[in-house]
């Protein structure tokens, strides 16, 4: 190197601020309890069978977990067979949701994501980190996107060095 020239991290001394979805992640397993195995020939809820299993089912197994519970099948399933199954997991899980283990994760987030004051990235440059070691889903990205968008002046995506540009607000 000639002279006292030095090498300059621009993207560290940059304005940016990045957006880590992965700092969001709530650790801990998910289950899907699928209550297709319930239904009399995988069709129909019997209120007295039903009532049986949710007497005799190990529930502490669900200990500490997030639970999604669905019927995968196209039987018809009231509506209070679900509140009881919630009833029985709520004194071992940690979280009971309706619906897939997606839509649980996406719900997860969603939850933690409702604890940022979003107005704290008034006026700031935002990149959304692109990669991450856990899967995000896609809503999530959209969900950040359109709490951010009131509040940034701009919005990227990918990583400091290498951003896709989103959105740039207007100057007037």
């Amino acid at each position: 190197m000639e002279g006292d020239e030095q090498i300059v991290n621009k993207v560290a001394s940059s304005s940016l601020v990045t957006f880590d979805l992965e700092k969001y992640f709530e650790p801990g397993e998910r289950i899907l309890l699928d209550i297709k195995e319930q239904l009399y020939e995988g069709l129909v809820l019997r209120e007295k069978d039903f009532r049986d299993f949710i007497k005799n089912h190990n529930w502490s197994r669900y200990e500490n977990k997030s639970v999604a519970i669905t019927c995968s099948t196209d039987a018809i399933v009231p509506t209070w067979a679900y509140m009881l199954l919630a009833i029985a997991l709520k004194p071992y899980a940690r979280r009971v949701f309706f619906g897939s283990l997606l839509e649980l994760e996406i719900d997860i987030y969603r939850e933690t994501l409702s604890k940022i004051e979003w107005s704290s990235f008034k006026d700031a440059k935002v990149v959304i980190k692109g990669c991450s070691k856990v899967e995000v889903p896609v809503a999530i990205y959209v969900h950040v996107v359109n709490k951010l968008l009131p509040y940034a002046n701009s919005l990227m995506f990918g990583e400091p060095c290498s951003t896709v540009p989103l959105f740039k607000r207007p100057k007037f």
